[in-house]
C-alpha cells in the first residue's frame, strides 16, 4: 500500500477511515432527534506518550479530522492524558515539544493523566499557560480548591455538549508523591483519593450536575482511569455505576481498546471507549442529528507510520519534522552495543490483537535485569532495585544509541544508595509483588538477590488512601529471598541502590524507606549509569549473560506453595 507522491487530502482521509471502519462499532439511543444540524464526531486520543510520529501520527490524525469535516461533520480533538511524556523528544525538552505540537494539532481540550507531573508541578503548570487549549479537571485540587476548570461547554447549534475531566487518584504515587507535597514533605495537591472511592465518585457527581444546570444536553467524561484492578476503586466502571447523568466516558491510563457500554447508578447505558497508546487507534464519537450516540475506533494496521504509507505532508508533519529535526543527531550517537535482543515483553506469546504481550511489570527480563544490575554498579552496592514501571521499551540487537537509552529510561531519575533493613528489603519485595500475576509499575526488578513469589498467597500488604503502603499483616508471598547467594536476614543491614523517585519521593508507594540512611544522593540520572555499565563493566557490549530474555532466574513465581518449603523461620518473623 505505500504510495507515491501527494495525495488529495479527501482521498487520503477516505483511504485511511474506508480501511479502518471494519472495527465493529458499540451504540447506544439518545433522544428521538437531537437538534444538531450536521453530526459532531469527537476524536480523541490518550496515552500518546510523546509518539507523534507513530502509526497515525500527529498529521495523519489531522487528516482524520479533515475527512470528517469534508463530509459535512462538526469536529473536536481531545486527548485523555499521558500526551508529553514518554520519548527522548518529551525527556530532552520537559515536555515542551510536545505540547508544541498539540497546539500545532489544532487540539480543542486535555485532561492531565499521571505522567503530564513527571516533569515537575512548576513545569507542567507552565506548559498548561502554553497551551492554546484548556486543561481540564474536576477532582485535582491544591488546598482544597480545583487547579483547573472542572469542566468546558461547547456549543453546536445552540446544543450544549459538556466535557467533565476526571484524572486518575493513582497519580500521587504513579507520578511522583514529592511533586504534590510541600517543602515539609505535607501533600498540598490531591486527586481525591480515598479508600472507597467517594471522594471522586462525588466530585464527578458534582460536576456532572452543575454542568446539567448550565444547560449542557449532552455529557461527555473525558477520564484517566482505566481498567487495571490496581487502579480500584477509581477504575472507569467503578465511576461510571456510582455516579448518574454521564453520556459517554472517553478513557485512557491502561493502554486498553476495550469498548464497553454499561449502566451508570440509575441503570441508563453509558459508553465507555478507550484508544490505547502511541496513536495506533484514534477513538471516535459521533452525536448524530437523529439523537443517536455511537462510538467507532479507528486502527491503524500497517507497519510504519501513516505519512511514511501515504507519502503526504501538512502543517503538522512540517512541524514533527522541525521538532525531531533538533534532537536526531544528539540521539544518534552511538553508546554500546548489545549482541542479544533486550526485552521488556515476551518473546513468543501475543495478546488478542497480535500484540506482544507486556511482562516487565510481573516478572523478570533481561533488560530488567541489566538495568538493575547498572544500579547496583553504580552504587557499588548489594542489591539493586529498579521498578519495572521505569523499564519502558526494548533494545534490539545491534548498536545502542542515546536515543535507545534514553526511550527505555525517560524520567530522569537519580540514582541513589540507602542502608536498608532485611525486613525493609523484603517489604519492597512484597509490595512490588502484591499484584502478581497482574501488572503493577512498582514491581521490582532486581541486582544481586533472588527471590520467589508464591501466587497463591494473598495480598496481605496495607496502604492509605493515597496508595502509600503502610505495613503488611499475613503470610508473605515473597519467600526464599538470598542476598549475594545467602538468606536473607531481617536485622541485618543492606546497601541498596535505586533511584530517587521510590527512595525519597515515595514513587508506586513505596513507603518503608522512609528511616533508610541514604549513603550516597542523588549521585547519577539512571540513564547514564546504564550507559556507564554497558561502556565500563560489560566493555562496550550486551553479551551472552543477558541472552535469555526472561532473564537469569532471580524471579521465580511459585503457583502451589508445597512446591517449596520456603524461609518458614524468615516469614514467620517478618509477619509477626
Amino acid at each position: 500500500m505505500k504510495r507515491a507522491g501527494k495525495l488529495s487530502v479527501y482521498l487520503l482521509s477516505l483511504m485511511l477511515v474506508v480501511f479502518l471502519t471494519a472495527v465493529p462499532a458499540a451504540a447506544a439511543e439518545g433522544e428521538s432527534e437531537s437538534g444538531l444540524s450536521k453530526d459532531l464526531v469527537i476524536l480523541f486520543t490518550s496515552d500518546v506518550h510523546c509518539g507523534v510520529d507513530q502509526n497515525f501520527g500527529l498529521d495523519g490524525l489531522y487528516q482524520v479530522r479533515k475527512y470528517y469535516e469534508d463530509q459535512g461533520c462538526y469536529t473536536l480533538l481531545v486527548d485523555d492524558g499521558d500526551f508529553i511524556q514518554g520519548e527522548p523528544i518529551g525527556t530532552m525538552t520537559k515536555g515542551e515539544t510536545p505540547l508544541e505540537l498539540m497546539n500545532a494539532a489544532g487540539y480543542d481540550i486535555a485532561i492531565p493523566g499521571n505522567h503530564e507531573f513527571d516533569y515537575g508541578m512548576d513545569q507542567f503548570l507552565a506548559l498548561t499557560e502554553k497551551a492554546k487549549f484548556p486543561y481540564i479537571s474536576c477532582n485535582f485540587n491544591k488546598d482544597g480548591k480545583l487547579v483547573f476548570n472542572p469542566y468546558v461547554i461547547k456549543e453546536f447549534d445552540g446544543i450544549k455538549f459538556a466535557f467533565v475531566g476526571i484524572t486518575t487518584p493513582q497519580t500521587i504515587t504513579s507520578s511522583t508523591p514529592a511533586y504534590f507535597q510541600d517543602d515539609a514533605g505535607n501533600f498540598v495537591y490531591d486527586f481525591c483519593q480515598d479508600e472507597t472511592g467517594e471522594k471522586l465518585y462525588t466530585k464527578v457527581q458534582e460536576a456532572v450536575d452543575q454542568a446539567r444546570n448550565e444547560g449542557a444536553q449532552y455529557v461527555v467524561a473525558m477520564a484517566h482511569l482505566g481498567n487495571e484492578d490496581t487502579a480500584s476503586p477509581w477504575r472507569y466502571d467503578q465511576v461510571i455505576s456510582n455516579t448518574s447523568g454521564i453520556d459517554v466516558l472517553l478513557d485512557g491510563h491502561s493502554h486498553d481498546t476495550d469498548q464497553v457500554t454499561m449502566k451508570n447508578k440509575d441503570g441508563k447505558a453509558v459508553i465507555r471507549t478507550a484508544c490505547g497508546t502511541k496513536l495506533a487507534c484514534i477513538g471516535t464519537v459521533r452525536f448524530g442529528m437523529d439523537g443517536t450516540i455511537s462510538n467507532q475506533l479507528l486502527t491503524w494496521g500497517l507497519e510504519g507510520s501513516a505519512k511514511d504509507t501515504f507519502g503526504f505532508s501538512n502543517s503538522v508533519t512540517e512541524e514533527v519534522k522541525k521538532a525531531q529535526e533538533k534532537l536526531d543527531e544528539s540521539l544518534k550517537t552511538v553508546v554500546g552495543h548489545t549482541d542479544v535482543n533486550l526485552t521488556i515483553v515476551d518473546p513468543t506469546a501475543v495478546d488478542d490483537a497480535g500484540e506482544p504481550i507486556r511482562i516487565v511489570r510481573n516478572a523478570e527480563t533481561n533488560l530488567g535485569d541489566l538495568v538493575a544490575d547498572a544500579y547496583r554498579a553504580a552504587g557499588k552496592a548489594d542489591i539493586g532495585f529498579a521498578n519495572g514501571g521505569g523499564v519502558r521499551a526494548n533494545i534490539a540487537a545491534g548498536d545502542i544509541t542515546q536515543g535507545d537509552i534514553l526511550t527505555v529510561q525517560p524520567f530522569g531519575n537519580m540514582v541513589c544508595v540507602a542502608e536498608m533493613t532485611g525486613q525493609q528489603v523484603l517489604d519492597a519485595l512484597e509490595w512490588g509483588a502484591r499484584t502478581v500475576p497482574s501488572e503493577n509499575g512498582g514491581f521490582l526488578q532486581v541486582s544481586g538477590l533472588t527471590y520467589e513469589i508464591h501466587t497463591d498467597v494473598p495480598d496481605h500488604c496495607t496502604q492509605d488512601e493515597n496508595g502509600l503502603w503502610t505495613g503488611h499483616e499475613g503470610e508473605y508471598r515473597v519467600k526464599n529471598v538470598t542476598v549475594g547467594g545467602k538468606t536473607l536476614e531481617l536485622e541485618k543491614t543492606y546497601t541498596v541502590a535505586t533511584h530517587n523517585y521510590m527512595l525519597k519521593q515515595q514513587g508506586d508507594g513505596y513507603n518503608m524507606f522512609g528511616d533508610a540512611k541514604i549513603l550516597q544522593d542523588e549521585f547519577m540520572l539512571d540513564n547514564q549509569a546504564l550507559i556507564n555499565f554497558i561502556a565500563d563493566d560489560l566493555g562496550g557490549t550486551v553479551g551472552d549473560a543477558y541472552e535469555n530474555p526472561y532473564g537469569d532466574g532471580r524471579i521465580v513465581a511459585v503457583e502451589n506453595d508445597s512446591q517449596t518449603e520456603g524461609n518458614a523461620e524468615m516469614v514467620t518473623e517478618a509477619a509477626s
